[in-house]
């Protein structure tokens, strides 16, 4: 079986790692998350302030080895620039993988609030945006067709199952 990029995208709380996660592991998949490579690199104390764009770019370099070798990888970010949609795509495509683009969304906005403002910090040191932030955050318009999950009323197991659904067709 040929590799396959699974990219994820969408705002901080609508479901994104959720999501990923239990997907990673009904596949087996190899599951990229920026959030705990970014935390990573601020633990190390080898970068300070900003880090701008360093964790995509070493989630770039570990999807791409790891496609390579014919796994499945899924990347787990917000994903929020054509940019860095452009270069996940790249990567897949440098690789010889099929790519799927999956953005998720909460089109309720009390629940995706109630999300935000609820979760738990999943690593040590790993803090998550504030309602205001999340709102707030510049994330731009799509430029092209990608799988749409809404998770608003929809479950975890429901979400990866249109996932898969959609995996399946192509």
């Amino acid at each position: 079986m040929a590799s396959r990029l699974i990219v994820f995208s969408g705002l901080p709380g609508a479901g994104k790692s959720s999501i990923a996660c239990s997907l990673a592991c009904e596949l087996g998949a190899v599951w990229l998350r920026i959030d705990s490579i970014e935390q990573a690199i601020r633990q190390s104390g080898v970068l300070t302030g900003n880090i701008d764009d360093v964790g995509y770019r070493a989630a770039y370099a570990m999807a791409e080895d790891n496609l390579r070798i014919g796994l499945t990888v899924i990347a787990d970010s917000v994903n929020p620039c054509i940019v860095t949609r452009n270069a996940w795509r790249d990567v897949g495509l440098r690789a010889g993988a099929s790519v799927v683009e999956v953005e998720i969304i909460c089109s309720d906005r009390q629940e995706h609030r109630r999300r935000v403002e609820t979760r738990a910090a999943e690593a040590p040191g790993l803090g998550y945006p504030d309602w205001e932030a999340v709102i707030g955050r510049n994330y731009q318009p799509w430029d092209r067709g990608r799988v749409i999950i809404d998770t608003a009323a929809r479950s975890i197991a429901a979400s990866g199952s249109l996932i898969r659904t959609e995996l399946a067709k192509r």
